[in-house]
């Protein structure tokens, strides 16, 4: 008698190790599960009265299953990540940048025909305000924890074509719900929105992915062993109740409509597809290569569109860039903080006759990311008027204020215009971007300072 069948029946409720394979079986088992060598009839027998069927049926599916490779998930998670680090050394993973590397916009999509638009934001993840990278933190976490699920299940091919599937759906129901001119209430905010911003995440694929395992657990539910029909069907739905509350909560700052599309198309999915049952030795199918080929050359021609059109900053890559996309402040605080620092710049220099702060706003200035050609032009304008100031500033007597004279009610002027361009860029582009303007209440002078902040 060998020490494994020695040790099956001394210790009948435990596993025990094949002697013909060397593979860990489970007790009450009769054959082993990877090469089928007979067991010891004892070992069988003690370990049988021990366990419930089910858990014999449940390691034999689990084994078969997860088993399996899992190429796409992780090929999908760095591609992400990536992304991710390559939007953060540009400039920042939000506003300007986030829509130069093809995060979905209505405007852009309805005037300019980009289509990719619904394709490449599943790949993109915005820095929220406060949070940094903790949108694409959760995100990538899910797609860890059930994107093997999935193709283990199904193969890496129908894997491939759910998730940018479901993607694109999700992308397409936040475009569809985007309505300028609605009256939008409590309940309708939901799925709702007046304001076309960017979007981004692959939340969408992901809730695509949690409704083909919902659909999967119930359809398949007949031949599940029993781990698996607690764990899948019904038992997605504290995960999908759960986050549609938090969308609910969170309303205004989650794309709920994305969210309900990916889901409602993965559930669709899988209704229509079958899995790859344990076992099974037939080969995928040459239409799911086709279509997993399809999916994967339409990702890559909608990214070399954006390549083609990519009007965002220069990727530079720096600590300090790195650093300001992980743990927060991008392209559009930091030009903010760079307006409003040159605006009381100029105000202290042009009223008091004080140049102190005029080098560091121009310094503050000069460090701000690229948004726009437009932007850039502003910044450039505003450093200008900075320096006459500064140069005016020099002329005045110490300890009074600067004389009238002819420069510097031209200087006046000059910065009043430049003043009306920059209000022209906040209303016309400030939404795309986050930054909207605001009035100065404590300043006392006739001129209210204006100052860009983000939208709450």
């Amino acid at each position: 008698m060998s020490a494994s069948e020695s040790g099956a029946q001394r210790y009948p409720g435990r596993p025990s190790v094949c002697r013909n394979c060397g593979a860990l079986v489970e007790a009450g088992a009769s054959v082993c599960a990877m090469c089928g060598a007979q067991l010891s009839a004892p070992a069988s027998a003690a370990g049988a009265r021990r366990r419930p069927a089910y858990d014999r049926e449940t390691m034999i599916f689990a084994r078969a299953i997860l088993t399996r490779p899992a190429t796409f998930t992780i090929i999908f998670l760095v591609v992400n990540v990536l992304l991710y680090l390559l939007m953060t050394i540009s400039g920042g993973a939000d506003g300007g940048t986030l829509i130069a590397y093809g995060a979905k916009l209505n405007a852009l999509i309805n005037e300019q025909r980009q289509w990719w638009r619904f394709v490449t934001p599943i790949f993109l993840h915005i820095r929220l305000p406060g949070f940094g990278p903790m949108h694409i933190l959760v995100n990538m976490y899910g797609l860890w924890m059930i994107g093997p699920y999935v193709e283990r299940l199904y193969g890496s091919a129908k894997f491939v074509v759910f998730w940018i599937v479901t993607g694109i759906a999700g992308v397409a129901a936040s475009y569809l719900t985007v309505r300028p001119n609605m009256n939008i209430g409590t309940l309708t905010s939901f799925l709702f929105k007046n304001a076309d911003g960017p979007s981004a995440g692959a939340s969408g694929a992901l809730f695509g992915l949690i409704g083909v395992l919902f659909v999967f657990g119930l359809k398949f539910r007949h031949e599940l062993p029993e781990g698996f029909k607690r764990a899948f069907g019904v038992g997605m739905l504290p995960t999908i109740f759960i986050n549609l509350f938090i969308g609910f909560i969170a309303r205004g700052y989650i794309d709920n409509a994305a969210h309900l599309g990916g889901l409602v198309t993965g559930a669709a999915l899988a209704l229509l597809v079958g899995y790859k049952r344990p076992g099974a030795r037939g080969k995928v199918t040459i239409f799911w290569h086709i279509l997993q080929v399809c999916m994967l050359a339409l990702v890559c021609v909608s990214f070399y569109q954006v390549w083609r059109h990519y009007d965002g900053p220069r990727v530079e890559l720096s600590f300090a860039s790195l650093r300001r996309g992980l743990f927060g402040g991008g392209a559009s605080t930091a030009h903010i903080e760079g307006i409003n620092a040159g605006i009381h710049a100029f105000a202290k220099a042009y009223n008091e006759g004080d140049a102190s702060e005029v080098d560091s706003a121009i310094q503050t200035i000069n460090n701000v990311p690229s948004l726009d050609k437009q932007a850039d032009d502003l910044r450039v304008e505003l450093k200008t008027l900075l320096e006459r100031a500064r140069e005016q500033a020099a002329t005045a007597e110490p300890g009074s204020k600067p004389r009238p004279s002819a420069k510097r009610t031209q200087l006046l002027k000059d910065f009043e215009a430049w003043e009306e361009k920059n209000r022209q860029w906040v209303k016309t582009k400030g939404g795309i971007y986050g930054v909207e303007w605001v009035e100065d209440k404590e300043n006392g002078t006739d001129e209210p300072e204006p100052a860009a902040s983000p939208k709450p």
